[in-house]
């Protein structure tokens, strides 16, 4: 290993073989520079060939059952698992689009200028228009290092060690539990990095029902994070309205209007319909409820067992 500093690819997946060998393909081109590299696998039970392509890649792997999943705890065990100094996060449907991306993510820890990073992301193969603008927005071309603000997002991100172990994920959000650890940093006095260098490919092949279910099961999130937030019926309007008319502009400034049309309709729908109801609707569902909504049931029991974990910061040591 040398001097450098141990990077633990962290990837959580069920059922992720349609895209598993080309990202360790991809993980494993990386000119690595900077860190050394480790893959961990985080797997809640899949019954494809994900464990066989991990395994023919070497990657470490440790499991968590299906009755104990979150999004926060598969990240908690697989840290836990990791023997690395920083921590990445790559979805099993993202693929790297640069082979310095492993370095990008990680100068900002090296430098001193952050504690946990995130890169850009960009559609490919089946992305839905509306999506990639969603995308260009959130994600843009321009490096902020660090930035304003917690936004972040897990799908491409990284983080230091010691930060992880400070606060953890917290193991009860339905989602965005990089946004829950990255406020309590960043609130602490710790920076968040924006590498727009470090870019992967985000392929979802999404049902418009998962659509709006993601967005649902986010914007419940974002209620327990930001309490204040609020997205009545009449948000739901302006919003769906707004979104459709500026993708449909971007489109027909792309001479793609025609042939996109009808997916920003569904997509804005899904995505802003599923927002209103995750913040006003979700709410009224029982906690027991929400578990078997959002989440996949264990295929043998077909219920949860809830385990009680802190979503408050932690102090190792104390």
């Amino acid at each position: 290993m040398g001097d450098k500093k141990l990077a633990s690819v962290v990837i959580r997946t069920l059922n992720e073989q349609r895209y598993l060998e080309e990202l360790l393909t991809s993980i494993n081109n990386q000119r690595c520079s900077l860190v050394d590299v480790e893959v961990v696998i985080v797997d809640s039970g899949s019954t494809d060939r994900t464990l066989d392509i991990a395994r023919s890649f070497g990657a470490r792997i440790t499991h968590i059952k299906k009755s104990e999943f979150t999004f926060g705890r598969s990240l908690n065990v697989g840290c836990e698992f990791a023997n690395g100094n920083f921590l990445i996060f790559v979805s099993g449907h993202c693929i790297p689009a640069s082979n310095e991306w492993l370095d990008e993510l990680c100068k900002p820890f090296l430098d001193g200028v952050a504690q946990y990073s995130y890169g850009r992301q960009v559609g490919r193969d089946t992305t839905k228009y509306s999506e990639q603008c969603h995308f260009n927005k959130w994600f843009p071309e321009y490096s902020k290092i660090p930035q304003e603000g917690y936004f972040c997002n897990n799908a491409n991100a990284a983080v230091t060690k010691d930060a992880w172990l400070k606060y953890r994920f917290c193991e009860k959000l339905t989602g965005l539990e990089d946004m829950h650890l990255a406020k309590q940093l960043v609130e602490s006095g710790g920076q968040v990095a924006y590498v727009a260098t470090a870019p992967v490919y985000h392929i979802h092949d999404e049902t418009w029902r998962q659509v709006r279910t993601r967005y649902e099961r986010e914007a419940y999130a974002l209620k327990e994070i930001m309490p204040d937030v609020h997205f009545s019926f009449m948000d739901f309007v302006r919003y769906y309205i707004s979104g459709v008319m500026s993708d449909c502009a971007a489109a027909i400034r792309e001479k793609t209007f025609s042939k996109n049309f009808k997916d920003i309709l569904f997509f804005r729908f899904n995505h802003y319909w599923g927002t209103y109801k995750g913040n006003h609707e979700v709410r009224k569902l029982s906690k027991q409820k929400k578990l078997n909504y959002f989440y996949p049931k264990d295929l043998e029991k077909g219920k949860y067992h809830e385990k009680e974990s802190s979503c408050t910061a932690t102090n190792e040591g104390q």
